[in-house]
């Protein structure tokens, strides 16, 4: 049997761990936004004031790309700001396409695959007409 102060230190140290699971599982529990088009996450990513946006492809696309790699996972889409172009609403954005359980060969381990693309694009869904940056104040 314990005493007393035994039992409150496992008690704290109990509190203390679910307390960081929560914390850590409610950071990475942050919802995701389900789109049939990467543009739409393009286009949150440029407005955002942090110039970030994450979601999931869905529909045909994602579908077939899922099947084709034997995918154990949704497609997944993480679209960050890499520079700000003096072009209202332009961005140089890095599109990263992720997914796990991917297996790219008949008999190899599945694996989380990646694939960063980097695009030069506006609002309008076109490329920035020059590449001058946004001066910072």
């Amino acid at each position: 049997m314990l005493n007393r102060t035994t039992t409150r230190r496992v008690s704290l140290a109990l509190c203390a761990a679910m307390l960081c699971a929560a914390t850590s599982a409610a950071s990475e529990a942050t919802p995701r936004v389900a789109v049939n088009d990467p543009k739409a996450l393009m286009l949150a990513a440029i407005d955002a004031p942090d110039g970030r946006a994450a979601g999931m492809l869905t529909g045909e696309l994602a579908d077939a790309i899922t099947q084709r790699f034997s995918a154990t996972s949704a497609l997944f889409m993480d679209v960050t700001t890499l520079a700000r172009y003096a072009q209202d609403g332009c961005r140089r954005l890095n599109v990263r396409f992720w997914q796990e359980g991917v297996r790219l060969a008949a008999g190899q381990a599945p694996n989380k695959q990646t694939i960063d693309i980097g695009i030069n694009y506006c609002r309008n869904g076109q490329p920035p007409a020059n590449l001058r940056l946004e001066k910072t104040p």
